[in-house]
């Protein structure tokens, strides 16, 4: 079990990041896809629908607060 020095989560639990996974890169929660996908995802124009065709585990709800807590996140700085 990781201890919290090693387990960080961010966006209300909806991103994770962990040494054991990915290098600690911050993933989705429960799944090991990196959130930078997403908005790489948008910044290349692509649509939420094509991201969740492509990536169907993340799921639409998922992947719809991560983005709005990132929104969140960014007006309030």
């Amino acid at each position: 079990m990781p201890t919290q020095a090693s387990f960080h989560t961010a966006a209300g639990g909806l991103v994770v990041s962990r040494p054991d996974v990915l290098g600690g890169t911050p993933v989705f929660r429960g799944t090991r896809m990196p959130v930078k996908t997403l908005f790489d995802y948008y910044a290349d124009g692509l649509s939420l629908d094509y991201f969740l065709e492509t990536f169907p585990s993340i799921g639409r709800e998922l992947a719809a607060q991560s983005y709005t807590m990132a929104g969140s996140a960014l007006r309030a700085n």
